[in-house]
């Protein structure tokens, strides 16, 4: 049996500074805040030449090579809001995006599942959201179920996502829009049903976030905004 690979950076910033979610002008008012003069200068340079060269050019664009060295020269904590700035002034589309994820490492690819919802406005990134919904890799999982997934995902591949979620340990505040989504969908309350009567049967806790799911499938329950579930609205910005 395959157990989830479960990290310990899945706790997110959560509105202007969840790269996600904030805008983008919010997350250059964070960074000028947040970074030192030699990191500002950097990210500075890396946006003028993602603007000036947008786009794929050749086996690796001069973006890419600032995206890769994000970590380093701003810190991990502040790579993913740099990253979604560079994608934007490079104004990468779905195949850019496409492959900075399949060939970037995991870091990477968070960052692009992350500016997702402002890069496409389309399903065209889809196959990205699966691929990462695929592994057990919680990183990925917290970032895919933002709010692009929120806008894109149909019912079955939603539910699916969710209880991804509940199997791995993701904390279900990660799920963009999940009151509004929950909410009176009876196969999603059949599914977690099952699922924590599986989990009942081999002697092992249901977790709360299950319940707490379970709870907004009511259809009579509180809208989001009464809730307070959820990262974002129909807009992606914080609601």
């Amino acid at each position: 049996m395959t157990h989830p690979h479960v990290t310990q950076d899945t706790d997110t910033p959560t509105g202007r500074t969840d790269p996600a979610v904030a805008s983008l002008d919010d997350l250059h008012a964070h960074l000028r805040t947040q970074l030192g003069a030699t990191a500002r200068a950097w990210l500075g340079q890396a946006l003028d030449e993602a603007a000036a060269h947008p786009g794929i050019h050749g086996p690796v664009s001069v973006w890419e090579l600032r995206l890769a060295e994000a970590g380093r020269r701003c810190g991990s904590a502040h790579a993913d809001a740099a990253r979604v700035l560079i994608l934007h002034a490079a104004r990468a589309d779905a195949g850019a995006l496409a492959r900075v994820y399949f060939q970037g490492t995991a870091a990477e690819r968070r960052a692009v599942l992350r500016a997702l919802p402002h890069l496409v406005p389309g399903p065209d990134a889809l196959p990205l959201v699966q691929d990462a919904l695929r592994t057990n890799d919680t990183r990925l999982l917290a970032a895919a179920v933002g709010p692009y997934a929120a806008r894109h995902l149909d019912p079955h591949q939603w539910r699916h996502a969710v209880l991804k979620c509940l199997f791995t340990g993701v904390p279900v505040d990660h799920v963009a829009d999940l009151a509004r989504r929950a909410r009176g969908d009876g196969e999603l309350a059949r599914m977690l049903g099952d699922h924590a009567a599986e989990r009942i049967a081999a002697g092992r806790p249901v977790p709360a976030d299950l319940h707490r799911v379970l709870t907004l499938t009511d259809p009579t329950a509180g809208s989001p905004a009464d809730t307070g579930t959820g990262t974002s609205g129909s807009d992606g910005k914080e609601s």
